[in-house]
């Protein structure tokens, strides 16, 4: 088994052209394809990723809430589990 890594650009209407090498022309192959999106670079150079937050969303929300204090509630007991053995 080969395997074969690359990046590829996918078109509008979600289509790929993927070219193997000439020695497995003519022959049935199994194909496994893994993709994930790329980050791509903004025109200020900026690295944004291609899905998810927004870029700079956090460092414009952190500590910005305005309202009552946040305080985290007792938690109550642990339950007590027998030990595995």
């Amino acid at each position: 088994m080969r395997s074969l890594q690359l990046r590829a650009h996918v078109d509008a209407q979600g289509a790929v052209i993927l070219t193997l090498p000439p020695e497995m022309a003519d022959r049935e192959v199994d194909l496994v394809v893994v993709f994930e999106p790329v980050a791509i670079m903004s025109p200020t150079g900026e690295k944004k990723p291609a899905q998810g937050w927004p870029p700079g969303f956090f460092e414009r929300t952190a500590g910005t809430w305005q309202g009552e204090p946040l305080t985290r509630e007792p938690q109550g007991e642990y339950e007590q589990r027998d030990l595995l053995e």
